[in-house]
């Protein structure tokens, strides 16, 4: 069964963010056994050379790889699923307009608007048609859900279609209320809205978490949880170990 098909029956699944640049990152992680990894080039190094490894990595893995793009523009999404990604989670979409060209850039035609070409995902012209057969089965479109335009605009995001998953950042969701003291909601209250707008457009919807037992606890409501990252995780072992004797 592909991510997408596992996302789409709310199967439940946890992965991390991977944004230390090297394919032996992909290796230590995988072996850990997660459900998904997101390869993270919004916040780390990782260019289309060495994404395209590390995706290679997740492949020899067994694992299904996502990635998180730099950004909403057509190349970045591209530049992923040309390598072979299962699919994009795309930061900071805010409004309809946004989605919807997500959408396109992700998907072919008739759908979208995305190209065809000599790519590791087509097996270097070897296999166009069953590569744009593949897509349309299997490729994840996420969009991250982190300021308030984007949860003032929640039902309006929703209600593009072509959209997989919703996905709640809640510490980008939280810097940007922060940054706005003229709303009284809590980062709490914003997230139950995004939520129960997912839940009402029947759109899956998923989190990220810092620790195993806010993961135990969003599992209870959600299906898609994405704990931690690698040098986060990296960060607090290596505290851990060298903590005075």
């Amino acid at each position: 069964m592909s991510l997408r098909d596992k996302i789409r029956n709310h199967q439940p699944l946890r992965g991390i963010f991977l944004g230390l640049p090297t394919p032996m990152a992909v290796e230590i992680v995988a072996g850990a056994g997660p459900d998904f990894l997101c390869i993270d080039t919004e916040h780390s190094p990782i260019g289309p050379d060495l994404l395209t490894d590390m995706i290679r990595a997740c492949d020899l893995a067994g694992i299904p790889a996502l990635v998180r793009t730099r950004s909403a523009q057509a190349f970045d999404i591209a530049a992923a699923l040309d390598a072979g990604a299962a699919g994009v989670l795309i930061p900071h979409v805010s409004d309809p307009e946004t989605a919807a060209a997500v959408v396109r850039a992700a998907r072919f035609p008739p759908e979208g608007c995305r190209g065809a070409g000599p790519a590791r995902s087509a097996k270097y012209l070897r296999d166009i048609p069953g590569s744009i057969a593949r897509a349309a089965r299997e490729t994840v479109v996420a969009i991250q859900i982190e300021t308030v335009a984007a949860v003032d605009r929640v039902a309006d995001l929703l209600a593009v279609p072509g959209l997989d998953l919703a996905f709640i950042g809640p510490g980008d969701l939280g810097v940007d209320l922060s940054a706005r003291p003229e709303r009284e909601e809590s980062l709490e209250t914003l997230i139950g809205t995004a939520l129960s707008a997912t839940e009402a457009a029947q759109i899956p919807a998923g989190i990220f978490t810092a620790d195993r037992e806010a993961s135990r606890n969003w599992l209870k409501r959600l299906a898609f949880v994405i704990e931690g990252s690698d040098a986060m995780h990296l960060s607090e072992a290596t505290d851990t170990a060298f903590a005075p004797l």
